[in-house]
């Protein structure tokens, strides 16, 4: 649902009613994944979209549906062998849909959708399969823990008692939360960590993840704008302050003059966070590098020749940086596109850093037998709590 969150925020504020459809667990080649979403108001309006366009008829009247009787509904689609105009993906994948009407300002959608336009750190976790009764109930959880809902209160954010399962569910949760993911967790109806029971979709709203992007240089300005488009932060760090100018590089959220291995020890990272190093000039890369390489984020790539990048780990070796942290470093950066042009470069480390982060092989994908797909979204609570 978080694709939709402002446009759905907006409807809460206006005193709109609709039934949204999320995406809750797909198996094959499925062109979205879970928390995809498509909303219906009672005029009619649609927004969003739960499969590219293959079932969204049939899901937009499901819609229409939940809103006249007011009950949550879960969906499965799937390809249709006898008849390929029938509603099915016709991609040959199967997706399962939650269809859950919402009454203009629900406490708990309205809270989590107003949290989510501000960019704080909120989980919404839903009953996606188990007692008709519970189905669609929600629970808003905080990132210290706290929780607003309750499953075993009414699906628009009836308090409820603090019941068992509503714990173990603001508890599950919070550890997606912590992991910026959205995916279902199986949880027994009486709270306990036994599978088989509740299943919950839980969409974790965080904020974008940062790219830091060191060297203001002309590559540098074409990765800053793919950094938006792909939705983090950027930050271009470099110490020659006529170079980091605004005007050079007006779509970065933040310029910083400073040696870019001081700012680094001194800003905040995360798992999520990406590094891109374009300065390829040793005094600026070897310190920088030295650290980078030993913060847990999720990618450390560095721009140069062949050449420059054999010099560079024969420094970094000399500084003490280990051959294990030597092997997370991504040099010369991105993938083998031809690229040339800065726009191209860009795009060919941008490539890279998707690969990385979703497990793709870089392969093209024509004649291949790797999934196209790779997410892997669905939790169990034994292995988050």
């Amino acid at each position: 649902m978080l694709d939709i969150a402002d446009e759905l925020n907006r409807w809460v504020e206006e005193d709109r009613d609709f039934a949204v459809a999320t995406v809750v667990a797909v198996s094959g080649s499925a062109p979205r994944g879970p928390g995809a979403a498509l909303a219906v108001d009672r005029d009619g309006t649609a927004i969003g979209s739960v499969s590219g366009g293959c079932v969204e008829g049939a899901v937009y009247d499901l819609c229409v549906e939940a809103l006249q009787d007011g009950r949550a509904v879960l969906e499965r689609f799937g390809y249709s062998d006898e008849d390929a105009f029938a509603v099915g993906l016709t991609c040959g994948g199967i997706i399962e849909v939650l269809v859950t009407p919402v009454r203009a300002h629900a406490p708990v959608y309205a809270a989590w959708l107003s949290a989510a336009a501000r960019g704080e750190a909120v989980a919404l976790a839903r009953v996606a399969r188990g007692p008709a009764e519970l189905l669609g109930r929600a629970l808003l959880v905080h990132a210290d823990g706290s929780y607003e809902g309750g499953l075993g209160g009414s699906y628009d954010g009836g308090l409820g008692d603090r019941s068992e399962l509503d714990r173990t569910t603001a508890a599950q949760a919070r550890a997606m939360l912590d992991a910026g993911r959205t995916g279902t967790v199986e949880i027994s109806e009486d709270g306990s960590h036994c599978p088989g029971g509740v299943t919950l979709l839980v969409e974790s709203s965080v904020p974008p993840p940062r790219m830091i992007v060191f060297g203001a240089v002309d590559f540098a300005a074409a990765l800053v704008r793919v950094g938006k488009f792909l939705g983090h932060h950027v930050t271009v760090c470099d110490a020659r302050p006529v170079f980091a100018t605004r005007a050079r590089f007006p779509e970065a959220d933040d310029i910083v003059v400073d040696w870019p291995h001081r700012y680094l020890r001194r800003t905040e990272t995360d798992r999520r966070t990406v590094l891109c190093v374009l300065t390829h000039d040793a005094k600026f890369d070897v310190p920088l590098l030295e650290t980078a390489l030993r913060l847990p984020v999720a990618y450390v790539g560095a721009m140069g020749s062949r050449r420059t990048h054999e010099d560079r780990t024969r420094r970094l070796r000399e500084v003490g940086v280990s051959e294990r942290e030597l092997a997370r470093l991504r040099s010369p950066i991105g993938l083998d596109l031809g690229a040339r042009t800065p726009e191209e470069t860009a795009l060919s480390i941008a490539a890279e850093i998707v690969a990385a982060r979703r497990g793709g092989t870089g392969a093209p994908l024509t004649g291949a037998r790797t999934p196209i797909h790779h997410d892997r979204v669905t939790v169990s609570a034994a292995a988050v709590g």
